[in-house]
């Protein structure tokens, strides 16, 4: 059974969702937690619940990256793990999509996960482990998601060579690309429930272990990534999807 006793762990986004199930399950195996949100009221009621220490900090932000690495070296000292979660989607076609769209996921997703990085490596224990979320989209082409993939799969790439320049000092940094998750990004998409519902319902359908994944299942996998278990693992990306990447074909 993997363990994460006395280690100490960073998550973005970390007050709902995946990084609020992934923080769960940091606890649960030993480590010392500490979220992060942009949302205030939302972060102190997840703080609250998981009983961690949390940070505001609003990932588009450069100045919020430079206080969090300052604050979570108060609240920390050094680092053992690093989740960068946070990030956001707007469903759009490429004709319909306004620089405002474009510029907001850019920001969050992947220059503010990039930044993320750069502001918290200083903190960052020899041997560390950094897991980035992406997104099977970074691959599938799926219609509307055209900025949202272009930022997963940026993250990716950054995720190469990242592993190369930081392996000196045994710092490891991998992608976890989930496909359709149960949480709560879906109500965010600006759609009506019946359009939500139908929507989930094909995508269903096309994912041949015929669910959605749940939060838990990705923490799961990013809690094995953080474990001295896979500390011959870097550079990697795993997709976790219920099989929908290799099978997209299925009706």
């Amino acid at each position: 059974m993997i363990s994460l006793e006395g280690k100490t762990a960073l998550i973005t986004g970390g007050n709902s969702g995946i990084g609020f199930a992934t923080a769960q399950k940091f606890q649960a195996l030993g480590a010392q937690v500490v979220i992060t949100g942009r949302d205030a009221e939302a972060l102190d009621k997840a703080s609250s619940e998981l009983g961690v220490q949390s940070i505001l900090a609003d990932q588009a932000k450069m100045d919020d990256l430079n206080r969090l690495a300052v604050q979570a070296e108060v609240l920390l000292g050094k680092l053992d793990i690093l989740f960068i979660n946070a990030g956001i989607t707007v469903f759009a076609p490429v004709e319909q999509t306004e620089e405002a769209i474009f510029d907001k996921m850019m920001n969050i997703n992947f220059k503010g996960a990039f930044f993320t990085l750069q502001k918290l490596l200083p903190l960052l224990n020899d041997g560390a482990s950094v897991i980035q979320l992406s997104s099977i989209n970074a691959y599938t082409g799926m219609p509307n998601t055209a900025v949202y993939a272009a930022s997963k799969a940026a993250m990716n790439a950054v995720t190469r060579t990242a592993a190369t320049e930081l392996a000196p000092r045994r710092i490891r940094i991998n992608s976890v690309n989930p496909g359709p998750v149960n949480t709560p990004i879906f109500g965010k998409l600006g759609m009506s429930n019946e359009v939500l519902n139908e929507l989930s319902t094909r995508m269903q359908n096309r994912i041949p272990l015929k669910r959605f994944g749940e939060a838990e299942d990705i923490a799961n996998l990013v809690a094995f990534l953080a474990s001295d278990e896979a500390s011959f693992i870097t550079g990697s990306e795993y997709n976790i999807d219920g099989g929908t990447n290799i099978n997209p074909l299925l009706p």
